[in-house]
């Protein structure tokens, strides 16, 4: 039997409701990227997809400099 925790899971960007996968236990597409953002307070939330991701983080990196 496999642990549930090795299988990727389906899940949907909290933003756009795009579908992807989101493996906790292995290789994720989001350990490639280079920007982080906190998860959000109150344990609520979940992962965006890429393109939400790396949106926040042009917007956030806009902001910062200013």
């Amino acid at each position: 039997m496999t642990n549930p925790s090795e299988n990727p899971r389906r899940i949907a960007c909290e933003k756009c409701g795009t579908e992807f996968t989101c493996s906790l236990s292995g290789p994720c597409w989001c350990r490639e990227e280079s920007f982080r953002l906190p998860m959000p307070a109150g344990g609520g939330g979940d992962c965006l997809c890429p393109d939400c991701l790396r949106k926040m983080a042009s917007q956030a990196t806009a902001d910062a400099s200013q």
